[in-house]
């Protein structure tokens, strides 16, 4: 089964940079859409980006457009999300999902597996 493990979070001042790391444990990587979400205590988990088998197509959520970025390594079966310009509202913790059958342009596309998430802090 495909195991999912997030890297790169931590405590990082408002206006700061980070860049979160997903590795998947899987004989092959291409055949998943790859999404980042996050949960913020008391809120509701939310899709931050999503990113095509290919690397062709994202999607992200309004309120990171244009600080976060996310891409891919196939060979490296390997999703990141570099993220700037950081605000204290983006506290929260980041977790690594795939699809097998969901598209990024979906609404709410199925992710099958999950990795254990890591914190994202962003202090002022």
């Amino acid at each position: 089964q495909v195991q999912l493990a997030e890297s790169g979070g931590g405590l990082v001042q408002a206006g700061g940079s980070l860049r979160l790391s997903c590795a998947a444990s899987v004989g092959t990587f291409s055949p998943y859409l790859m999404g980042w979400f996050r949960q913020a205590p008391g809120k509701e988990r939310e899709l931050v980006a999503a990113i095509s088998r290919s690397g062709t197509g994202t999607k992200y959520l309004d309120s990171v457009k244009g600080r976060f970025t996310i891409s891919r390594d196939n060979a490296k079966n390997t999703v990141y999300l570099e993220m700037s310009s950081l605000k204290p509202e983006d506290t929260a913790v980041y977790y690594c999902a795939a699809s097998l059958q969901g598209y990024y342009y979906e609404r709410a596309p199925r992710y099958d597996y999950w990795g254990q998430g890591t914190q994202v802090t962003v202090s002022s």
